[in-house]
């Protein structure tokens, strides 16, 4: 994964007020720091930022370029998002140096299918590796294919791509199957609902009238 070129302007103003006249002008406060230098209060277009995110994932390393025409590699920290109006409110930065091993958590996709007649039940969604860091996967790959219930797929299972190492635990479980239940029981937990619930409110009433 290449970096991607994004300006980013000095931030002069803070606070909420500051922060929201920021985003009004189509922008996303973001602060970026590491490698012992001093924090930078930026801001970086909202629509070039999540267009790079969505094509290239969380992992996304980006070249930060100043007014002046200097330039940083960084990488996204962390990301507050607005799940209302799925919008960025504001980015960690941490930068990043060509040829540096860095630590990122990315996201597990299960492919092929289990055995009939199984069921499989995810457990984490994504790992932690090390990798250099113009060289992160945008997802890593966990193979499900004809597992038998009582099967489970690790961490230490995944094959990542070369010069990546992982840095999860290798007993870490991704991935259970297990037996599927049958219509029969599925439709008797179904009966079984309103009867718990029926008994849960009735032990409830008894306790407010102890009470009382």
């Amino acid at each position: 994964m290449s970096e991607v070129k994004i300006s980013a302007e000095p931030r002069t103003e803070f606070g909420k007020g500051g922060a929201r006249r920021t985003r009004r002008a189509g922008l996303v406060p973001a602060v970026v720091y590491g490698h012992g230098e001093a924090p930078r209060h930026i801001a970086v277009p909202a629509r070039e930022f999540a267009a790079a995110i969505r094509h290239g994932g969380i992992n996304t390393v980006f070249e930060l370029v100043g007014p002046d025409g200097a330039k940083t590699l960084a990488l996204p920290k962390a990301i507050q998002r607005d799940p209302l109006k799925d919008t960025y409110e504001h980015i960690d930065l941490v930068i990043v140096k060509r040829g540096e091993q860095v630590t990122v958590e990315i996201p597990v996709h299960l492919v092929g299918e289990a055995a009939k007649g199984t069921l499989v039940m995810t457990e984490h969604d994504k790992i932690s590796i090390a990798a250099e860091a113009l060289h992160l996967p945008e997802f890593v790959e966990a193979s499900i294919e004809g597992l038998e219930a009582g099967s489970h797929v690790t961490a230490g299972d995944i094959k990542l791509p070369r010069g990546a190492q992982l840095v999860a635990d290798a007993e870490t479980i991704v991935a259970v199957v297990s037996l599927a239940p049958t219509a029969e029981q599925l439709e008797g937990e179904a009966a079984e609902a309103p009867e718990a619930a029926e008994a849960e409110a009735a032990e409830a009433e008894e306790t407010v009238a102890a009470e009382a």
